[in-house]
C-alpha cells in the first residue's frame, strides 16, 4: 500500500509574516490542505464511489481573501467558538469583556480571534498516517480573555482516508476555551447541499433568540424540523414553516449530542445524492453546531471562480455549547492551570470502505 506523505509550499505573507500551505496525502486518494493562516482547512479531496475526485470543503482563492473579512472559511475559531451573550462572562467573581462582533454579542472569539492568526507548524510522520501540528500562543487579555493560552491543533490523515483534528490547550490563569473548525462542506462539489441528507445523533437542541443566543434549556427535537435522528433531506427540513428556521434563514443551531463525556462517538452523518460520498463526524465534544450557510450571498469565490452561494454548503462544528460561560447548567468550558483541555474530531468517509485503495 502506498505510504502517506506530507509537504509544505509557501502561500504568501501577511504583514511580513510568511504563511504556508501544508498538504497531507494519504496515498490512497484522500488529500488535505491546511493553511498556517487561521490553521484553516483549505481543501479536502475525497474520491466518490466511482473514483472521481473533488474537494468536499469550500475555500477561498488567495491569502488576501483569507486575511480580508470573511465568514470563517475552514478556520479554527477561538478562543471561544460560537457566541458569548453581550461579550460578557464572570469567572471566579471577575467579569470579563470580549469585543462584540455579531449583533452585540461576541462570536468565535471576537473580531481578532484565532482565525486571524498565523500559527506555527511542524510535521509528523507515522507508518500509516501523516500530521501537521499547529501551535499558537494567545497572551493574557487577548480579545479580553483572561490567562495566557497555548493552543495546539493537530490534523492527522491516515491511509483509510480519515482526517482527525485534535485540540489541546493549557493556560496560566483560569479561562474559558472552546475550539472548533469552521469548514463549509459540500460532498457533491457543485455548490448546493439542499439535496444532501443529514443525520444528527442528538435528541435535543438549543432554541435561540433572533441574535443566536440560547433561549433556555435544551428542547426535544421530536415533532420539529430539528429532528434529524434519522437521515433527512435538507431541502425538506429547511422548507418547513418554523419560527426558529425563519429567524435564522435555515439551520444555525447547536444540537446536544447523546452520551456526553463518553469519549469519541458519532455526531453526524452527511450523505450526498445517490450516496456518491458519505461523511461521518465523530467527536468527544458535547455539541455540534449545524449551519447551512444562510448568510452566503455569492460575494466570495474559490480558486476556480465558483461563487459560494446561500445554502451552498453546510458547517458541522463540534464544540461546547453556545454561551456556556454564562450557563452553569451546560458542560463547563472552564480551563484552569495544570489542566489540559483536549478534544478530538474525526471526519470519516465510509463510502471508501472496501474500495481498492492501491488503485
Amino acid at each position: 500500500m502506498p505510504r502517506p506523505t506530507v509537504h509544505r509550499t509557501p502561500f504568501g505573507s501577511t504583514h511580513g509574516t510568511r504563511t504556508d500551505l501544508w498538504t497531507l496525502d494519504s496515498g490512497t486518494g484522500v488529500r488535505a490542505e491546511i493553511l498556517t493562516y487561521g490553521a484553516s482547512l483549505h481543501s479536502l479531496t475525497v474520491p466518490d464511489t466511482d473514483g472521481a475526485e473533488a474537494s468536499v470543503v469550500r475555500s477561498l482563492a488567495t491569502l488576501d481573501d483569507y486575511t480580508a473579512k470573511h465568514p470563517y472559511f475552514g478556520a479554527v475559531v477561538g478562543r471561544y467558538a460560537n457566541r458569548i451573550a453581550h461579550g460578557r462572562f464572570v469567572l471566579d467573581g471577575a467579569e470579563h469583556h470580549i469585543p462584540a462582533n455579531d449583533r452585540g454579542h461576541a462570536l468565535h472569539g471576537g473580531p481578532d480571534g484565532f482565525h486571524t492568526k498565523v500559527w506555527t507548524a511542524e510535521e509528523d510522520r507515522g507508518d500509516d498516517s501523516v500530521s501537521v501540528r499547529l501551535t499558537l500562543h494567545s497572551p493574557d487579555g487577548d480579545m479580553g480573555f483572561p490567562g495566557a493560552l497555548d493552543a495546539t491543533v493537530t490534523y492527522t490523515l491516515d491511509t483509510s482516508g480519515t482526517l482527525a483534528v485534535d485540540y489541546a490547550s493549557v493556560t496560566d490563569r483560569p479561562t474559558v476555551v472552546n475550539l472548533t473548525n469552521h469548514a463549509y462542506f459540500d460532498l457533491a462539489g457543485h455548490g448546493d447541499v439542499l439535496s444532501h441528507r443529514l443525520e444528527v445523533d442528538a435528541d435535543t437542541y438549543l432554541p435561540v433568540d433572533d441574535d443566536g443566543i440560547p433561549l433556555g434549556p435544551p428542547a426535544e427535537v421530536a415533532g420539529t424540523p430539528f429532528d434529524l435522528t434519522t437521515p433527512r433531506l435538507l431541502s425538506e427540513r429547511l422548507a418547513t414553516e418554523n419560527g426558529q428556521l425563519r429567524a435564522a434563514g435555515g439551520f444555525d443551531h447547536c444540537w446536544v449530542l447523546r452520551d456526553p463525556g463518553s469519549g469519541l462517538r458519532r455526531a453526524a452523518r452527511l450523505t450526498a445524492p445517490e450516496a456518491a460520498r458519505v461523511m461521518e463526524v465523530w467527536t468527544t465534544e458535547p455539541g455540534i453546531q449545524v449551519y447551512t450557510a444562510n448568510q452566503l450571498d455569492g460575494s466570495f469565490t474559490d480558486g476556480t471562480g465558483r461563487r459560494h452561494e446561500r445554502h451552498g454548503a453546510i458547517c458541522l462544528e463540534t464544540q461546547h455549547l453556545p454561551d456556556s460561560p454564562n450557563r452553569p447548567d451546560l458542560p463547563s468550558p472552564v480551563l484552569r492551570p495544570g489542566e489540559t483541555a483536549r478534544s478530538r474530531t474525526e471526519l470519516r468517509f465510509p463510502h471508501l470502505a472496501g474500495r481498492d485503495l492501491t488503485a
